[in-house]
């Protein structure tokens, strides 16, 4: 048999796979980010802003 030499890396060769195959917790981690972006911005927050932009 004839092995055929790669200069790959074992790193490197795992890198195709693992952004096709995401961990099962990835969707999860996701669906929370996409939870706490979509949320309003409280009122409180929204006064702060206002009175920091009216002191300038």
């Amino acid at each position: 048999m004839n092995a055929k030499a790669t200069s790959e890396t074992p790193a490197e060769k795992g890198a195709g796979q693992e952004a096709k195959e995401k961990p099962e917790w990835a969707n999860g981690l996701r669906e929370l980010y996409d939870s706490v972006v979509e949320e309003p911005l409280p009122d409180s927050f929204k006064d702060l802003l206002s009175k920091l932009d009216d002191k300038d």
